[in-house]
């Protein structure tokens, strides 16, 4: 006899006696909801938002919610004659007949007002039976003691599922149906129409850049890669505070804030101080040059500057982890710490090669990149946001007559250039053209050189040697050295150009 007939018909004198413990369900919920719904399918409707089959507990219940579900979508009618020729006719649930079951559930339905709270009730029961699931399995892993498994690896795995439970309110992964996925699409394209610069992802807030990519797009990796001295760093930093600054919250339904426009922003800064991360932040904004701020030799008008700049900056939602040699596994903890506490829009990481890896990779080098990039694949996915990671190019760069990057170029490439979704290099000409400086002004190449100086002096290349989802190229910006600034181009005809 299965659970449903328990319910329904009476239990036994001396089994009602026993006291054992039973996963958290409430049958009674179950068949009243399912009732509704037969009687009334615009109960459906009530909890199709957030009940799925998974979450009732007794597996009959969940092929009926399940059929139902399928025949409503279908815009046909679900009723006990209509639901009952997807089902087992032979099954039976005490005395009764599917059919016969499927019959009371109707006769006995409750009002479809009441559909709404059993649905809750019973997606409450499911999360507190995940819950269990995931303690259980806690309280097991810790007795057992497994050597490939040690306690901070067991917290963090722990960390991740119910991070995931309380996102989802799943914590099993699973197909989606295109139905969903085209629903998705067809939302993301709203939203797009909605949002400023009528871009699918999330602002840069370079207009140029964004014309080409769409804005940082969910769940992508982007990486962006250049020599030392060509502003990778500045170009993050200044992407990061652009977002975190066009932040604009919107209330959901559910209470819950989600970024109408902007983002909040994690930043890992593996190689910088915070303190020189906000100085560098403070002088793009304020236009008074790093050095100048960090030497202290400023006048009484840029200290008011100062001043007020960071006073602004207090309230915008940028989060700096300046951790050295942080773990993939540490990050991602991190991570998911911050979206639950603070909420996450976009995550920056400066840069890939200062992380570590796993023990397991050991000495191999290759594979320690393989895991980290294919573990930010991984969170980027998991925390729907879009992480842009840096990365340094090989000295191969540097014996060519050409400078600019190439993916070939990308250290420890292979899982680099194949886990990214883009790959942004950036290129500053005037870097390599300032160091062929003659030594006499008088040499016949003097000229030459300083004509060459003046077209490239100020600009930089984004070039975007690979795109999912579009075309590669290359955008020009203007670059402030002095405060570390990309910006568009004050004449938009040499922005950009596709390869």
């Amino acid at each position: 006899m299965n659970d449903a007939a328990r319910k329904l018909a009476p239990l036994p004198k001396d089994q009602a006696d026993q006291h054992y413990r039973e996963a958290p369900n409430n049958l009674e919920a179950e068949q009243a909801l399912l009732g509704a719904i037969l009687v009334n399918n615009d109960a459906f409707y009530r909890v199709s938002d957030f009940l799925k089959p998974v979450h009732l507990h007794e597996p009959l219940h969940r092929k009926i919610f399940e059929v139902a579900s399928e025949i409503i979508r279908m815009g046909k009618t679900a009723n006990p004659v209509t639901v009952k020729t997807f089902l087992k006719a032979d099954d039976k649930v005490g005395d009764l007949t599917v059919a016969q079951y499927l019959a009371r559930l109707a006769a006995e339905a409750v009002s479809i007002i009441n559909a709404e709270d059993y649905g809750r009730a019973i997606y409450d029961l499911a999360l507190r039976r995940s819950l269990i699931t995931i303690g259980e399995d806690m309280v097991n892993i810790a007795y057992d003691a497994p050597l490939d498994m040690p306690p901070q690896s067991q917290i963090e795995d722990a960390e991740r599922r119910l991070f995931e439970l309380a996102e989802t309110g799943r914590y099993d992964g699973g197909f989606q149906s295109f139905n969903d996925a085209v629903a998705l699409a067809i939302d993301m394209a709203g939203q797009a129409f909605e949002r400023d610069g009528h871009l699918s992802g999330i602002s840069t807030g370079i207009h140029s850049l964004d014309g080409k990519m769409g804005g940082l797009q969910r769940s992508d990796l982007i990486i962006l890669a250049g020599r030392p001295g060509m502003g990778k760093t500045s170009l993050a930093t200044n992407i990061a505070y652009n977002i975190a600054a066009a932040y604009e919250p919107e209330v959901q339904p559910d209470g819950s804030f989600k970024a109408k426009n902007g983002g909040v922003v994690g930043f890992y800064s593996l190689e910088m101080s915070s303190e020189q991360l906000a100085t560098r932040i403070i002088s793009e904004q304020t236009e008074v040059s790093s050095s100048k701020i960090r030497r202290g030799d400023i006048s009484e008008a840029d200290f008011e500057k100062l001043v007020a700049c960071s006073q602004m900056m207090q309230k915008v939602p940028l989060y700096i982890d300046q951790t050295g040699g942080i773990s993939i596994a540490q990050l991602a903890a991190r991570a998911r710490r911050l979206k639950r506490q603070r909420g996450l829009d976009v995550l920056v990481v400066d840069y890939v090669q200062l992380m570590s890896g796993s023990k397991k990779s050991g000495e191999n080098r290759v594979q320690e990149i393989t895991e980290i990039t294919t573990g930010l694949k991984a969170l980027g996915k998991e925390l729907n946001v879009p992480i842009i990671a840096l990365s340094q190019l090989s000295r191969a760069v540097e014996s060519r007559e050409d400078k600019r990057p190439q993916l070939s170029d990308l250290r420890e490439s292979g899982s680099i250039e194949q886990d990214a979704d883009v790959v942004l290099f950036v290129f500053r000409e005037e870097y390599y053209v300032k160091n062929m400086e003659p030594r006499d002004e008088f040499d016949p190449k003097y000229e030459e050189w300083k004509m060459k100086m003046e077209q490239v002096k100020g600009t930089a290349d984004v070039i975007i040697a690979k795109q999912r989802h579009g075309p590669t190229g290359t955008v020009k910006l203007a670059f402030q050295s002095e405060f570390t600034r990309f910006t568009d181009l004050a004449d938009s005809s040499f922005t950009q150009y596709e390869h």
